[in-house]
């Protein structure tokens, strides 16, 4: 590794990148075949589009010059345009740019200047109007203008952070999914790619961030340079990325590419980690994906603050990441937040094929996007780092999609979309999760070979260009030689959770024979028709280890298992489906718990839990399970067990006794493992079992368990005196035991922490915790706190947020009474989703009128799939309190018998 404040290419090595590279785009945007240059409009009438069709962009020339201080720009762009038949008119996307002149140039040197520029706020258009109609050809399109600089992490945005030394800003842009257009006049669509040369001027103390390298910098005498980057590959509009400030560079070449983390001065230490593992990544992501990584450099940028909308964006060769997802603090960081830099770098570095390389030709295919990445960010962590065991995760990953699916307000991971507000709430658990799961199932039911066999030809046919998801679906029946498509197209054109039945199983000659029925699993429709799925079902006998294989197709299907013994269905996990065993099955795998493997364990208790919640199995069926599970289990499971447990102690919220009731059973459930784990790090101890100390004592603290918070108190206050009290990885742990029982003395002690505080990642934290106190008169302290200055813009809405995971009743009524308030510290794009995720942990009836008329007063019809997943939500944690918790009672009182 190689600190440096400057790009760390040799010159002759950046001379011959630049290039080479611009050598490329230039063919690409100006000289290549017609063919190729008009490749966006080869397949224009089956791309959805919000902009006129009849004329493209092939490459943009902008010019940025940003006043950080007064929090605007001025820009001016030369667009590149194909015109396909005669048009008198030009329309293209832009939001809150006041533009200054604008003038068209054809060949030949003609020019037109343009009679009138009309905007369009509502559509966030605007379109420049000729006085001579264009003839079809290639002009170039040259516009003058200026824009604001945000506080809030959509378009070209602003941070501000503290420092020992004072008050410092960086400047960042997020454009995913449709915000390039409030830096830039542009058709800002994934399907209108284009190259980008970008230039700034800047102050000469600061360092300027793009795409690619910096092809020159020229100082011009008055505190400001002149940066140019080179001209980028063909790309969507959103990919574009541009950042400047007081910054920090590291560097390290892997397989040729400069891999770079940039961070606030000070701060670069922190970011070693990242810059190590970006290496090995880059290498493995190489030889995966059959195609080389094809920008000369690839940075890692940490930025300080938050979104409530994203945490890392995947923008071409410059990936974005605030601190906490990039950094490790040796102060604070834990074996989790380890772990979590990992699957972020993983996952917006499979971005950069999955994502950037190949783009989704409109939004309906998000998941082309995000379901890859995220299967490429788990299979790429269990390969590198199996010491993590991450594979126990998936199963977390696909219970939270199918919570989700089973509700009536789901869609399919395939959907329309038709605003950009639709698009901003289309990243979702069904985009990620569910997406993530059917391709891991797709995966095991091909083979991992033919998978990747299919991957690397979908690269290839499809780079620089957009797709659709059955251009991938193509290449795996290719390489399967089979018709996985009409699988793939069953769980991904259709919403829902299929659900197999499993029937009464019947073992001859050291065979069992068994007969699978599929339907539907809901938790909020039980009388519905079920729609049918092809599921590619993977059985065994415990013990046995010999797997059998079927397509469950129009709903029935017959298995024959090698062995005799209890069946598991859904073997290694890989299925996105729930099963429903036969009691004697039932009784039968509880008793032979100990000896699945730990995912199949997990695999057991999300079945067992989440159909005894909907009432299609005895919710005691699951507490027999938690009863089975043994302390040798593997920590995750333990994990699974806490944190299920902990789930069924929060349904009783509200109503004291009965929740003092299960809490008593829990905690004497929870105690031997928190005896077996302690508070105290072991020599050579797994790191799942550091996860499950932290994860056991914020548990235990939430029940009210009274050695825990004796016992994080007792460490807060000797912290003081002795700082190894509260170790690094137990320090966020002990605060917020000591913060959620908080006092009115403490919280005012930890708000002075808070106030001092010069890290952004601590000062981050520190205001989490005053906003974390189950104390409502706190709790209303932490919300009146977040509408001031204190805290800072970004941190505000995350406190009502953190609030509202306690109270969200309180947290919804005072975002709604400060609605023009929380609206400006809300990034436009999550403005849809945040209020209606404040309510979303309610179980009260009034809440579900509250949230349909907030919605019915500020969000647009099509702009609503949040609100009702909250309602969807609330009205089904009633049927639960109401329906479930009974039956949870009568297995608690039968034990205490």
């Amino acid at each position: 590794m190689h600190r440096t404040t400057t790009p760390r290419f040799r010159r002759s090595q950046l001379a011959a990148a630049v290039l080479a590279l611009t050598a490329v785009t230039a063919f690409n945007s100006g000289h290549a075949a017609p063919a190729a240059r008009y490749a966006s409009a080869s397949h224009a009438s089956t791309t959805t589009t919000q902009l006129p069709r009849g004329v493209t962009p092939l490459h943009y020339i902008l010019s940025i010059t940003p006043d950080a201080a007064a929090s605007t720009f001025k820009g001016a762009a030369a667009i590149k345009v194909a015109v396909e038949a005669p048009t008198s008119s030009i329309t293209f996307n832009a939001l809150n740019l006041a533009f200054t002149a604008a003038a068209i140039e054809g060949a030949g040197g003609s020019k037109q200047v343009t009679r009138k520029i009309d905007i369009d706020a509502d559509k966030q258009t605007a379109t420049v109007h000729f006085a001579e109609p264009l003839a079809k050809g290639e002009y170039l399109l040259r516009i003058d203008y200026s824009g604001k600089i945000g506080t809030q992490a959509t378009g070209l945005f602003s941070l501000d952070y503290d420092t020992p030394e004072g008050r410092r800003r960086a400047l960042y842009t997020q454009f995913e999914n449709s915000d390039a257009r409030s830096m830039l006049p542009s058709w800002d669509e994934p399907d209108y790619k284009a190259t980008f040369a970008l230039d700034v001027i800047v102050p000469s103390n600061q360092m300027a961030v793009g795409n690619m390298p910096i092809a020159s910098s020229e100082e011009l005498g008055n505190g400001t340079k002149h940066v140019r980057f080179a001209t980028t590959p063909r790309m969507s509009t959103y990919l574009l990325f541009f950042g400047l400030g007081d910054f920090e560079r590291a560097t390290a070449i892997s397989d040729g590419t400069e891999v770079g983390v940039i961070t606030k001065k000070g701060a670069l230490a922190q970011s070693r980690f990242a810059l190590d593992e970006s290496a090995a990544l880059l290498r493995e992501y190489n030889d995966y994906f059959g195609v080389r990584y094809p920008l000369p450099k690839l940075d890692n940028i940490a930025a300080p603050g938050r979104s409530q909308f994203f945490g890392a964006m995947e923008n071409w060769g410059a990936v974005f990441t605030f601190e906490y997802g990039l950094l490790l603090d040796p102060a604070i960081s834990t074996q989790a937040d380890k772990e979590n830099i990992y699957t972020t770098l993983s996952h917006e570095m499979a971005h950069q094929w999955f994502g950037d390389l190949v783009t989704m030709r409109w939004w309906d295919d998000l998941w082309l996007n995000e379901g890859f990445a995220s299967w490429m960010e788990s299979r790429t962590t269990e390969r590198l780092h199996p010491e993590w065991n991450t594979a126990l995760s998936n199963v977390a990953g696909r219970e939270s999609a199918m919570s989700q699916d089973a509700l009536r307000t789901t869609h399919p991971v395939v959907q329309r979309i038709a605003t950009v507000e639709q698009a901003s709430q289309a990243f979702d658990g069904i985009t990620y999760q569910k997406g993530e799961a059917v391709i891991r199932m797709l995966e095991a039911y091909v083979g991992a070979d033919t998978w990747r066999t299919a991957v690397r030809s979908y690269m290839r046919k499809h780079a620089y260009g957009n797709t659709v998801s059955d251009d991938l679906w193509r290449e795996v029946d290719a390489a399967a030689g089979k018709p996985v498509s009409a699988i793939a197209h069953d769980f991904t054109l259709q919403p829902g959770v299929p659900m197999i039945t499993v029937g009464e199983a019947v073992c001859r000659k050291g065979s069992t024979r068994v007969s699978l029925t599929q339907t539907e699993f809901s938790k909020d429709q039980p009388d519905k028709k079920p729609l049918s799925w092809r599921v590619p079902v993977i059985a065994s006998t415990v013990g046995n280890g010999k797997l059998a294989k079927v397509v469950l197709k129009d709903g029935k299907a017959t298995l024959n298992v090698p062995g005799c013994g209890a069946l598991l269905v859904n073997a290694g996990q890989s299925g996105y489906y729930r099963t429903v065993y036969a009691p004697a099955n039932t009784r039968a795998l509880a008793g032979s718990f100990a000896r699945l493997a730990p995912i199949d364990q997990l695999g057991l208790l999300a079945d067992s839990q989440s159909l005894g919640m909907a009432g299609v199995q005895n919710p005691a069926d699951f507490l027999e399970l938690v009863k089975a599970t043994p302390l040798s289990a593997d920590p995750q499971v333990l994990g699974r067990v806490a944190g299920s447990l902990n789930g069924l102690y929060e349904q009783y919220a509200g109503d004291p006794a009965r929740q003092q009731a299960f809490g008593r059973f829990a905690m004497a459930r929870l105690a031997p493992m928190m005896a077996q784990t302690g508070w105290e790090a072991r020599a050579g101890e797994a790191s799942s079992v550091a996860t499950l100390r932290g994860r056991l004592i914020a548990i235990l603290g939430d029940m009210g368990e009274p050695g825990v918070i004796a016992e994080a108190r007792r460490r807060y206050a000797a912290s003081e005196q002795d700082p190894a009290a509260m170790p690094a990885p137990l320090r966020r742990t002990i605060l917020g035991v000591v913060a959620q029982h908080a006092d009115s003395a403490t919280w005012e002690q930890l708000r002075a922490k808070a106030q001092q505080e010069k890290t952004p990642l601590i000062k981050n934290q520190l205001y989490d915790l005053l906003a974390s106190s189950d104390d409502t008169a706190l709790a209303q302290r932490a919300l009146a706190l977040a509408l001031t200055d204190e805290p800072g813009v970004t941190n505000s809405p995350a406190m009502i947020s953190r609030v509202s995971r306690t109270h969200p009743e309180l947290a919804f009524d005072f975002a709604l009474a400060h609605l023009e308030q929380v609206n400006a510290r809300v990034d436009a794009s999550s403005r849809s989703r945040y209020f209606p995720r404040l309510a979303a942990g309610s179980a009260q009836p009034q809440m579900i009128a509250k949230l349909e008329a907030y919605a019915q007063a500020n969000l647009p019809e099509g702009a609503r799939g949040d609100a009702d997943s909250s309602v969807a939500g609330i009205k089904y944690r009633i049927k639960v309190r109401a329906e479930r918790l009974p039956a949870v009672d009568a297995w608690l009182a039968q034990q205490a018998g």
